[in-house]
């Protein structure tokens, strides 16, 4: 039995261990990154193929004809034919809820970030400018408390629930728009709404939706001018659902008042990717997954999945 990791090194770049695998097979070949025109050689002899980020199309699974099992390095499973391999007797399973915590933590990184400017005042201090100041305090932007403010999520499983919890600490307001019937269990409370409430009622919107044909493209210019002017927009979801240009337009023309982005439509980032030279636009490079603690929960997960099968009890299977 063999195992091929494609992609390893974001999950692990050296903190954690691979070793549990090669008690469990015989063989486990591991490459910190694969191009994608590499993947059918790279795992042409694999039995078992674990992968983040490399599309697993039926063209691809296709050249596998020893494949019997993949298994994701992530919660989002899209880029793998699921339906073929279902019908290639290959089955296929995510992480799925190992990084609620991290996620959610990073939603109001981003959003007190735009609301106090920690890093900019920082720098002018270090500047200098606190020590040749008349006043003992100054601030260089208006600063906003969150209590009172109404936040907004699109999409609530269990990151979009965390979020709300967070929220609610922080005496916000909390309204939600889910296509599906949700209940919530934290503490505080959530109002369900239409996403056009949520779009011109929030103070701040949170995205937490998967990547479909429903939402790719989801905010443009037209949700963007339905928004308040003094409202921030974050994605921590997927980079597609926005429209990039729409959004770098809209910070321009100050249809809003900023944004705070961990994903982007192509990863890694693309040089004329016109969120990079936007005002108002903070980025951080896909991170929010990453870590110590939830790559942990990541690689404990996958020790299940890949043990489940092994044992004839597959576990988080998506297809």
């Amino acid at each position: 039995m063999k195992i091929v990791i494609l992609d390893a090194y974001e999950a692990n770049p050296g903190d954690l261990s691979w070793d549990w695998m090669k008690e469990l097979v015989d063989e486990v070949v591991i490459y910190e990154a694969s191009e994608q025109c590499e993947v059918v050689e790279r795992a042409k002899d694999a039995d078992i193929l674990i992968t983040n980020k490399k599309l697993l199309t039926k063209e691809v699974l296709s050249q596998l004809p020893k494949l019997k099992y993949i298994s994701t390095l992530a919660t989002g499973y899209n880029m793998i034919d699921t339906a073929y391999a279902r019908e290639r007797g290959i089955l296929a399973s995510n992480i799925p809820a190992y990084s609620t915590d991290g996620v959610s933590q990073l939603v109001f990184a981003l959003l007190l970030e735009m609301t106090n400017n920690v890093a900019l005042h920082n720098a002018t201090v270090k500047e200098g400018e606190w020590t040749k100041s008349k006043h003992f305090c100054y601030w260089k932007t208006p600063l906003t408390e969150l209590a009172g403010k109404t936040m907004g999520i699109v999409g609530f499983g269990k990151i979009g629930s965390a979020v709300a919890q967070i929220a609610n600490g922080f005496k916000m307001k909390v309204i939600a728009y889910s296509p599906n019937t949700r209940s919530y269990d934290g503490y505080g409370s959530v109002d369900f709404v239409s996403l056009d409430e949520v779009i011109t009622q929030s103070d701040v919107i949170s995205l937490h939706c998967p990547l479909t044909a429903q939402t790719e493209g989801l905010v443009d210019m037209a949700f963007l001018k339905k928004m308040k002017k003094s409202a921030y927009l974050i994605n921590t979801s997927r980079g597609p659902v926005i429209n990039e240009e729409d959004l770098r337009i809209a910070l321009e023309e100050g249809v809003i008042a900023g944004a705070g982005v961990d994903v982007l439509s192509v990863e890694p980032a693309k040089a004329d990717n016109p969120l990079l030279k936007a005002e108002k636009c903070i980025i951080t490079p896909h991170l929010a997954w990453a870590s110590f603690e939830s790559r942990s929960r990541l690689m404990e997960t996958l020790k299940c999945n890949v043990k489940g099968y092994l044992e004839g009890k597959p576990v988080n299977v998506v297809n």
